[in-house]
């Protein structure tokens, strides 16, 4: 991946990711649980970076439909609680374990869409490139504190979601 510190590009870079996460979360060859791990730290790294850094910059401008970014708030809701149903699913790759991905998936793939099309589209058509950078950053700065948490451990998550 090129290096950018565009907003954008870094949140459009995430969602490529999780995409990939999900495929290995679904692939009986790889390693599912370490998957998972991965997903559940970029998942809520990514969310709470954009709701600290980015969504609140963004309701700044007139062509941003302040809606769709509450909506994003609310659906990162619906994630957090699909991820929170597959962390504590007890046994990898059962029945249950596969009905709480399918769940994880459709919540995520369609908050991501929507995002891509709404917020991301506006941002990229609204908002100049050196604010985009400067929004990149403070993104990226987020994104990497609440990694180094430990964000996607399942007591992390039971807070977030009871918040």
């Amino acid at each position: 991946m090129a290096e950018t510190r565009d907003v954008v590009e870094l949140i459009l870079q995430d969602h490529r990711r999780m995409e990939d996460l999900f495929r290995l979360m679904r692939s009986v060859e790889a390693d599912r649980a370490a998957a998972l791990r991965e997903f559940a730290d970029l998942l809520t790294a990514h969310a709470l970076a954009e709701e600290a850094e980015v969504y609140p910059a963004l309701k700044r401008y007139k062509d941003i439909d302040d809606e769709e970014l509450e909506h994003g708030e609310h659906e990162h809701d619906d994630g957090n609680r699909a991820l929170l149903r597959l962390l504590e699913v007890a046994e990898v790759g059962s029945e249950e374990w596969d009905s709480a991905l399918e769940a994880l998936v459709e919540a995520i793939t369609h908050h991501t869409d929507e995002e891509e099309r709404t917020i991301l589209n506006g941002a990229r058509e609204n908002v100049a490139t050196q604010r985009r950078e400067e929004l990149g950053v403070a993104f990226l700065q987020e994104r990497e504190r609440r990694l180094k948490e430990g964000s996607g451990s399942v007591e992390n998550v039971r807070r977030i979601v009871n918040g």
